[in-house]
């Protein structure tokens, strides 16, 4: 994430953030789950080192993956300072701070010849403005990765007003979950402002293409978000 986009997730929004994330994204758990499988199917049981870009806040993703696979480690990176902190008190929860490099930073803080075996990036690119900021952070991961290694992606995906019947559902979402009419409309609001999404998964595809990975296997959706596994090519 962009220094623009790490100031948006404060200690308010991190405390907080474990409970929110999983309204906005029905099936957060799910996703996470999915996305630990489907490394596992493409790297298989063998020792793994594992960039998780993105990690703070629930440390979701490191907590699904070491649960199925022991012998993989984890480097977790977050530029927010409190989203960070938040994943780490999750990691302490589930015994894993032995198993996670945790990193205050961007990938490009990394040195450039690190080399990992696979990578995450969940719910980072609709933070960042811009096809160049996603481009850079995907050609950085891209860059630290084995031939051939696996990337998951997943985010929002589509530009959030072009699609009014998604984005009513996903205010009756909230709604579901007691907030209130006036409650469900600030929420609204603060989404339409708050980030730029990939306007479709094509847009999703060419900029993993532009960044040096293959074609990418969607395996999860929920209203604006999807996932996608894309291995990194090995021609470049």
């Amino acid at each position: 994430m962009n220094p623009t986009s790490a100031e948006k997730f404060d200690t308010s929004r991190a405390s907080e953030y474990a409970r929110q994330s999983r309204i906005a994204l029905a099936g957060y758990d799910a996703c996470h789950d999915l996305a630990a499988c489907m490394l596992a199917a493409s790297l298989g049981s063998r020792p793994a080192n594992i960039l998780v870009v993105g990690a703070g806040g629930t440390a979701q993703e490191i907590i699904a993956m070491a649960a199925l696979e022991p012998q993989w480690r984890f480097i977790a990176v977050d530029p927010s300072a409190p989203m960070l902190e938040a994943a780490v008190q999750h990691l302490q929860a589930n015994h894993l701070l032995h198993r996670t490099q945790v990193h205050l930073g961007h990938v490009d803080d990394l040195p450039a010849d690190a080399s990992f075996d696979a990578a995450t990036l969940i719910g980072v690119l609709h933070h960042l403005n811009g096809d160049d900021p996603k481009r850079q952070i995907l050609q950085s991961i891209q860059a630290r990765l084995t031939p051939g290694a696996p990337l998951i992606v997943a985010g929002n995906h589509y530009a959030y007003a072009s699609q009014p019947l998604l984005l009513q559902a996903w205010g009756q979402r909230w709604r579901q979950q007691g907030a209130s009419a006036e409650e469900v409309k600030a929420k609204l609001g603060k989404i339409l402002q708050g980030a730029d999404p990939p306007h479709s998964e094509a847009a999703v595809q060419a900029l993993l293409r532009e960044a040096g990975f293959g074609e990418a296997t969607r395996f999860f959706s929920s209203l604006f978000w999807g996932a996608w596994l894309a291995c990194k090519s090995d021609s470049l």
